[in-house]
Formats: structure tokens, sequence, C-alpha cells
């Protein structure tokens, strides 16, 4: 007896030939895209540096300037030296950190950010003269309320005064936690100051409720206090001697950081597309 178009075999062979179908169809949309989805998730790492280095502006040409104005480099953090093991432009620092070879693992007081596991090398970014920068944008990261923030932070070429701060993902409550990206928040660390004395590798700098009363303060976010938390921990890690408190030393002591002398390993592994 024939089979109608609506018995369950049949139903089940159009089912599976339009998942099938549906798959390759998504499949191949991805394979396609990811080269235009890294190309602009590029952009936007390229723009988010401007940005917190006060060099952005809208309808520029965000390649060019990041180009003519920016130098990466890539630094040991146990040295604060420059290192030439990785090329800067496609070394990450995220995926080295999960790498045995060139991260470690954190945990109980060395671990107040949150990280469970950091890299070793870290690439900063510098902008005016190589040796005697302007400024010196810092990579940072740690959890918030909901999850990881990741961000950059501009310091002076002093080594110690703060230019700006931006978080380029996160997942903070919109209103309240969201406010690290307020521009008016954001404006109120220009000026502040990291560390009290030159040889300090302990940073000062810090949120606080009720508004700043030093250098060293920043006024926390308004009924955001686990994200203001956060904040202030991923500081007190990345610009301590666990991170770049030692890079940052030798500008303070007016030392310009030097390269390290290259070893014969291969990293090849950790460095991104």
């Amino acid at each position: 007896m024939a089979q109608g178009n609506n018995s369950i075999k049949k139903v089940l062979i159009v089912a599976f030939s339009l998942c099938i179908v549906c798959s390759v169809i998504v499949s191949t949309a991805a394979v396609a895209l990811r080269p235009a989805q890294q190309l602009n998730q590029e952009l936007d790492r390229k723009t988010n540096i401007l940005n917190v280095a006060n060099l952005y502006e809208p309808g520029m040409d965000v390649e060019e300037a990041f180009r003519t104005q920016i130098t990466a480099r890539v630094v040991e953090l146990d040295t604060g030296e420059y290192t030439d093991q990785f090329n800067p432009d496609t070394f990450d620092g995220f995926e080295a950190s999960r790498d045995p070879a060139t991260g470690r693992t954190l945990s109980g007081d060395r671990d107040i950010a949150g990280l469970s596991r950091v890299e070793n090398f870290a690439t900063i970014y510098l902008i005016g003269d190589e040796e005697n920068p302007d400024q010196i944008v810092l990579p940072i990261r740690g959890q918030g309320l909901w999850g990881r923030m990741m961000g950059f932070l501009a310091v002076e070429g002093d080594g110690n005064t703060i230019v700006s701060i931006t978080y380029y993902d996160h997942s903070e409550t919109p209103g309240l936690g969201a406010e690290v990206n307020n521009p008016r928040w954001q404006a109120q660390w220009e000026g502040k100051k990291i560390y009290e004395e030159e040889g300090d590798l302990s940073p000062e700098i810090h949120l606080t409720k009720g508004g700043a009363s030093n250098q060293y303060e920043v006024d926390a976010l308004s009924g955001a206090t686990l994200t203001s938390n956060g904040v202030t921990n991923m500081l007190q890690f990345w610009l301590s001697e666990e991170a770049f408190a030692l890079y940052l030393a030798r500008f303070r002591s007016g030392t310009e950081p030097s390269d390290a002398e290259d070893t014969d390993t291969n990293f090849d592994d950790v460095e991104g597309a």
C-alpha cells in the first residue's frame, strides 16, 4: 500500500534532509565569513586602542592612524624587558595564558582578578617615540559581576599617570556596571596616579564609594559594587609585580626597557591568526 505524503517516514526523511542542508549552509557561511569577522575584530581592537589614547576621531582611517602613531611590542612580565620571540601583531596574550610554556597558574591571594591563569608575556602599545613614548597602552582583564571584562588602560610616558581607561568586552548590567564605558565616568581617570613612590611595585589606584578624595582614587560606579570591586582588583593585579609593575618602573626611573636576549624557543602555537 502506497504511503501518503504525511506518513511518519516521509516526514522524518524531509526533516532530516532539511537539517543536513541547513547545516551545510550554516557551516559554509561560517567558514566564508570568518576572515571578515577576524578583520572586524582586529579593526575594533585598534579603534579601542586609539580611543583610550585619545587619538580616535570619527571617520578617520583607523589602519593608517594605528600604523603611523602606534608601535606594538611584546614585554616579558617577569623582567619588564621587551622580547622579539613573538610577533606583536599576532601574539595573543589570552591564548598564551592557556599554554604551560607561556603562561602560569594563579591561586589564592595572587589571583585577585579572578583569572586562574595568566600569560608570561603581553603586548603593549607605545604612542609616539618608541624609546620615549608619550603614552603606553596596557591590556587589562578580570572578573566583573557577570563575567570577564576586557579593556585597555592608557598611561603617560612617565609610567605613573593615567590617561584613560576603556572596556571593549564585558557583560555588566546596563545602567549599572556597564557604566564603565560612560564617558563621564571615564573622564575621572585622567591625571590619576598609580604608585606613591618611584620604587613602589604595589599600585595605590582604586575605586572608592562616596567620591574620590585624592589622586589615587576614582569614584566607584553607583549601584554596581561588585563591578567596581572587579575594576579595582584587575588594576591592582595588572599594575602589580605579577604583571606590568616592573615594566612601568623603568619609565618611572628614566630607564627605558631594553630588548631581552632572544632564545631559540618556538612559540608559534600561541600566536593568533
